[in-house]
């Protein structure tokens, strides 16, 4: 098996060949010195966050005495994390906050931070991507520098045509689009991939590769994805923060070969900010390496993994995080004492041949908690697939206790169209209503 082709990116990006753990160790000390030094003279957000934070850093482990920055840091005034004049700022995103109340989160990238996230798409695709293929690019791509036009011009640079399709409104004519122009891979949200693949069949769609990325991507999804394309799918990891691209699997796909260039991860607990040892679960924390325009210092995602503590099959130096497995906080607090969690209702659901997405409602009063699905399927019986559905939600071994105690009550399943429900997992957010309200 060949090493993930991010490892000959990174050696020649930090001038260490061969590229050693060593080596990239000493370029990645240098370039996070480098950074400090450089928010403290020109970011006034981390001019002041920094200025009682005198000790040098004489090793990575030493980062961790540098106070993290969070999204609520970001959405309180982003202007003031830049080291740049707004006129060398090539692209600036906006994130809208959850819910109706907030300021939205703003990123702004240089035109060499848009570099590096073109050189971190065209070697993470190369690794199951070739000269000639075909990608249907499932993401916002209009706009210029958007993540898909990012991505097309990524790909042209290793000789494949990145078809920008946008977001799918309408998987039937998403499928005859993909056959019209002899798609041979795709990159979209997990479940509107997911959608494509359960619907497609009978249409002679031959798709080789799919990457699912801009979500947690459950394994039950990831799965059904290959079952009905009888393809590879592989994992993405990156948000807006990580400049769109943090992590992608290799073809021995254990976890996300990370962009470790740009980028410094870590895994630290939750509760108490302390970094954990390898292959203990953990909060995702980043700091960007050579970033220009936005610099972020240990900024905390919220998402979930660990790294993994053995080699990764495919040789490589690089290190392998786990693929992410879902946020930190979510979920709703069961009576017996356990959670109910996405993660845990994904990967029952979407192994239930049909099932395209779901809405969850938990309604809970001081004992009970009534579980409503709101589902959409491919079309068939819709007695068939409520059996089915509740059969994988009874069987689901971190939910079985509490459907045997009574704490757990699932309600007759709701079905409505794929238009009606959201589009992403994240959106996709398990809400609880006060038995009250309920």
């Amino acid at each position: 098996m060949t090493p993930t082709p991010l490892e000959p990116w990174i050696a020649a990006k930090t001038g260490c060949s061969p590229l050693t753990r060593g080596g990239l160790a000493c370029w990645q000390l240098h370039r996070l010195r480098e950074t400090v030094r450089r928010v403290r003279e020109h970011s006034p957000f981390y001019r002041g966050r920094l200025k009682d934070c005198g000790v040098p850093i004489g090793g990575l482990p030493d980062i961790a005495r540098l106070p993290f920055t969070t999204a609520d840091d970001l959405r309180a005034g982003a202007q003031r994390f830049l080291c740049v004049s707004q006129s060398e700022i090539q692209r600036v995103v906006t994130l809208p906050t959850s819910g109706t109340t907030g300021a939205p989160k703003r990123l702004y990238f240089t035109a060499a931070d848009l570099e590096s996230t073109l050189e971190f798409f065209a070697a993470g695709m190369s690794a199951f991507t070739g000269p000639g293929d075909r990608v249907l690019i499932l993401l916002p791509g209009e706009a210029p520098d958007s993540a898909g036009n990012l991505l097309a011009r990524a790909l042209a640079r290793i000789g494949a045509a990145g078809i920008i399709h946008g977001p799918v409104r309408d998987a039937s004519q998403t499928l005859s689009f993909m056959k019209e122009k002899a798609v041979t891979g795709v990159v979209g949200m997990p479940v509107q991939v997911l959608g494509l693949a359960r619907s497609s069949s009978g249409r002679a769609i031959a798709v080789n590769s799919a990457v699912l990325t801009s979500d947690y991507v459950p394994n039950s999804l990831c799965r059904a994805v290959e079952e009905a394309w009888g393809c590879r799918a592989y994992h993405h990891y990156g948000m807006t923060e990580t400049g769109l691209g943090g992590g992608v699997d290799c073809a021995a796909r254990q976890g996300y070969h990370l962009r470790e260039a740009d980028l410094y991860i870590e895994i630290v607990d939750p509760e108490t900010g302390a970094p954990v040892p390898d292959g203990r679960t953990g909060e995702i924390v980043f700091t960007t390496l050579i970033r220009t325009g936005m610099p972020l210092i240990r900024y905390r995602t919220g998402d979930m993994a660990r790294m993994l503590p053995e080699p990764c099959p495919c040789g490589t130096i690089l290190r392998c995080m786990e693929h992410v497995r879902g946020r930190i906080g979510r979920g709703v607090a069961l009576a017996n004492g356990s959670r109910l969690g996405l993660p845990d209702l994904d990967e029952a659901l979407f192994a239930v041949d049909g099932l395209l997405n779901y809405r969850a409602e938990a309604v809970c009063g001081p004992a009970v908690c009534r579980l409503r699905l709101h589902a959409s399927a491919v079309p068939g019986s819709r007695a068939e697939q409520s059996a089915a559905l509740r059969e994988a939600l009874h069987n689901a071994l971190p939910l079985q206790a509490a459907f045997l105690d009574g704490s757990l009550v699932l309600e007759p399943v709701s079905y409505c169209a794929p238009q009606q429900l959201d589009t992403g997992l994240d959106k996709r957010i398990l809400a609880s209503i006060s038995a009250a309200a309920g």
